[in-house]
C-alpha cells in the first residue's frame, strides 16, 4: 500500500515524556506542593500549638502561625500530593487530576464561607486564611489544567499542519 506523506509513528509511554509535557509538569509540582504543606503541618517547629494539634475540630495548630491545620487537614494534602505523583504519568490522567484538585479546593473554599469557623461543624477546619487560599488556590490548579498535554512545541504543531 502507498501512502503519500509522512505517517504518525505510533504513540508510545515514550511520546508522554514529563520533561515535554506541560500538564505533567504542573501535576508533579502540584504533588510536590501538597506533600509540603502536608509535611509542614506535622513539624512543631513549623506549626506553633504543635501539641494542641486535633484530628479534626478544635485543632489549634497553626501552620507558619496562620494557616489552621489538623490532622485530617494535613492528611489530605498528603494524599492530593501522591495523587499528584501518581497521576502525572500521562496527559490524560494528570489533566483529570488537576481539575479534581482544583474542584476539591474549590468546595473547601465553599465550604469556608459558609461553616462558621467556631462551630462544631468546621471538622476540616478553616480559619478566614485557609479559606481565601483555598480560593486562589482553586484558580491555580484548575488553571493549570488547560496547559498543553502533547510533547509537541506550538510552531512544530502548526509546521505539520501546513
Amino acid at each position: 500500500m502507498f501512502i503519500d506523506g509522512p505517517v504518525d509513528p505510533p504513540l508510545t509511554r515514550a511520546n508522554e515524556d514529563p520533561a515535554r509535557a506541560p500538564v505533567r509538569w504542573a501535576a508533579i509540582v502540584c504533588g510536590l506542593f501538597f506533600l509540603a504543606i502536608g509535611f509542614a503541618g506535622f513539624v512543631p517547629g513549623v506549626t506553633s500549638n504543635f501539641n494542641a494539634i486535633e484530628m479534626g475540630y478544635g485543632s489549634g495548630a497553626m501552620v507558619l502561625g496562620i494557616f489552621q491545620v489538623s490532622m485530617l487537614h494535613n492528611i489530605i494534602h498528603l494524599l492530593l500530593g501522591v495523587a499528584g505523583f501518581a497521576q502525572s504519568r500521562f496527559s490524560h490522567s494528570a489533566r483529570r487530576y488537576l481539575r479534581i484538585a482544583g474542584g476539591l479546593a474549590a468546595v473547601l473554599w465553599l465550604f469556608g464561607l459558609l461553616v462558621d469557623p467556631s462551630s462544631m461543624a468546621n471538622f476540616v477546619p478553616l480559619n478566614a486564611v485557609d479559606t481565601w487560599a483555598y480560593f486562589v488556590l482553586a484558580l491555580v490548579v484548575v488553571g493549570l489544567s488547560f496547559l498543553p498535554g502533547d510533547a509537541t512545541s506550538a510552531a512544530a504543531r502548526s509546521a505539520r499542519r501546513i
